[in-house]
């Protein structure tokens, strides 16, 4: 069952003596897990940049949709970026929940897509009542446009506006869909149901909108923007003391 909308992959619930695995890692796999497994070693396509191994991590190429191990071999799996590429993602999600007990998995958002899209990417995807929709790309007519604005989104709004990461933290799901599960959790490929479909074919309605995004109130808006502000002044305290060493 899904447990949660963790803010980012570093705010998941490993235990200490957990053996973790990650499908996909490429060039910046979790400092947490144990073992990677990466389907191409041979080249970028799918990735922004040369595969990289931590130290004590083991690296294995494997196809994620066929896992070399055994059933809850590990504690804790991670899946970051990488279900918006495989031809199946039914079987790819199923072997994430035959090999690990509990897990992590993050992809772009249908809003993300749209605002930096990839070629490389078959699927668009949304969480709709607790439930992960995947819509295929080609079926929606997606065509890569001319436009990407991953440069401003991705880099320099992260890097230079307190305003966007404070925005970042308050609405997690904007852009990106993040879940974290134990024993699996509810996902759907190509739905028939025009309830869901009307998210990834029409203009959204105010009703729309705040199905996705309900309304919060004042007091809870405060106390996200509060601890969104303490969360990243804490961040940019450990990041100028980790340049200091």
């Amino acid at each position: 069952m899904k447990i949660r909308n963790p803010r980012s992959r570093f705010d998941i619930k490993v235990k200490p003596g957990d053996k973790v695995l990650e499908v996909g890692g490429g060039h910046n796999p979790h400092p947490r897990s144990n073992v990677v497994v990466d389907k191409y070693d041979d080249n970028n396509y799918h990735r922004s940049g040369d595969i990289l191994v931590r130290k004590n991590q083991q690296f294995m190429v494997a196809d994620g949709e066929r896992l070399p191990f055994r059933d809850h071999e590990f504690d804790y799996v991670i899946c970051n970026q990488v279900l918006e590429h495989v031809p199946d993602p039914a079987a790819f999600l199923r072997e994430q929940f035959r090999v690990a007990k509990r897990g992590y998995i993050e992809t772009p958002s249908l809003i993300g897509e749209f605002l930096f899209p990839k070629a490389s990417h078959k699927w668009v995807l949304l969480e709709v009542d607790n439930k992960l929709v995947l819509v295929e790309k080609a079926k929606l007519h997606f065509s890569q446009p001319h436009f990407d604005f991953g440069e401003l989104f991705l880099t320099q709004l992260p890097k230079s506006s307190i305003g966007y990461r404070i925005l970042e933290y308050t609405h997690p799901d904007l852009h990106t869909v993040r879940i974290e599960w134990e024993g699996g959790f509810d996902f759907v490929i190509d739905p028939e149901d025009q309830q869901i479909r009307q998210y990834f074919e029409e203009p959204w309605t105010e009703e729309m909108v705040l199905r996705h995004f309900p309304r919060r109130s004042l007091g809870a808006e405060l106390w996200e923007a509060t601890s969104a502000f303490g969360h990243l002044c804490k961040s940019i305290i450990k990041s100028r003391v980790l340049k200091k060493k």
